[in-house]
């Protein structure tokens, strides 16, 4: 079996379901209580091209807040967003693997918005993350919870036969990636937090030719592209099978195409 890939991100692509993929992070900052400092010290892990962390600054427009990420892409399309924000604060970008990264300063809050599913073992490092906010400061965090759907389900599946399995085998994203809402519930009380967990499945309407693969393009497919991306033949020859397992998986309609999408959401606050 191969080893898991480390996939390459494409800004532009990510960008093309935006409004879809930045909703969710404003459901879970809906329910992110008043944090402390003044001004208060943000850290946004895994930022992506910038996007939402601007969300951030809305919300707290005094504060610093700085995104983490560990793709250069990514990293590349936020200094459009970089800079003081009209409320007064200041928003900044930093590259930094979420695998290893340690807090070196104390923050308000510390949240993640469709990250953590790509770190394994991200549960250990709660108790790090946890030390490094001020009383009363929060850790919110939001990830897909969706690995049985069609949409990976098929992923592994294609992965995995006889055609690609010597290749692609172990390359889509695992589907303990994310834990159950217990778990994370359990972990975080358990490390004297007061946490608020819950799931929403969004039914995302898409349009547009062949819209579920081109969602899939953005995250989950980006392992795959990333592996056979010196190989445009055998590519080709991936990417045209999985769309035709997701034209059935996911029929279009007369108002377009529905992509079922369930989140997992927690909000944990620090004893003040």
């Amino acid at each position: 079996m191969t080893a898991p890939t480390t996939p390459g991100w494409d800004p532009g692509q990510y960008l093309r379901h935006s409004r879809h993929r930045a909703r969710p992070f404003a459901d879970l900052l809906a329910q992110v209580p008043a944090i402390p400092g003044d001004p208060a010290r943000i850290a946004d892990l895994g930022c992506g091209p910038g996007n939402v962390t601007v969300q951030l600054t809305d919300r707290w427009p005094t504060a610093h807040v700085t995104g983490y990420d560990n793709s250069a892409e990514m990293l590349a399309r936020t200094e459009e967003h970089a800079g003081p924000v009209p409320g007064g604060g200041r928003l900044d970008f930093a590259h930094a693997d979420l695998t290893d990264w340690v807090p070196t300063e104390t923050y308000g809050l510390i949240t993640s918005n469709a990250a953590l599913q790509w770190v394994p073992g991200h549960l250990e490092s709660f108790p790090g993350w946890l030390d490094a906010l001020a009383p009363g400061g929060t850790l919110a965090f939001q990830m897909p919870h969706n690995t049985d759907a069609p949409l990976h389900v098929l992923l592994r599946g294609l992965a995995s036969s006889p055609r690609w399995k010597s290749r692609l085998g172990d390359t889509p994203r695992p589907t303990d990636s994310v834990h159950d809402p217990l778990v994370y519930l359990d972990r975080l009380e358990s490390l004297g937090c007061r946490t608020d967990v819950w799931e929403t499945t969004y039914l995302q309407l898409l349009t547009g030719p062949d819209p579920v693969l081109d969602w899939a393009k953005g995250t989950a497919l980006r392992p795959v592209l990333t592996a056979l991306a010196d190989d445009p033949e055998a590519l080709d020859a991936f990417v045209t099978a999985y769309r035709d397992l997701l034209r059935d998986a996911y029929p279009a309609r007369p108002y377009g195409t529905v992509l079922p999408f369930r989140r997992l959401f927690a909000v944990a606050r620090k004893e003040a």
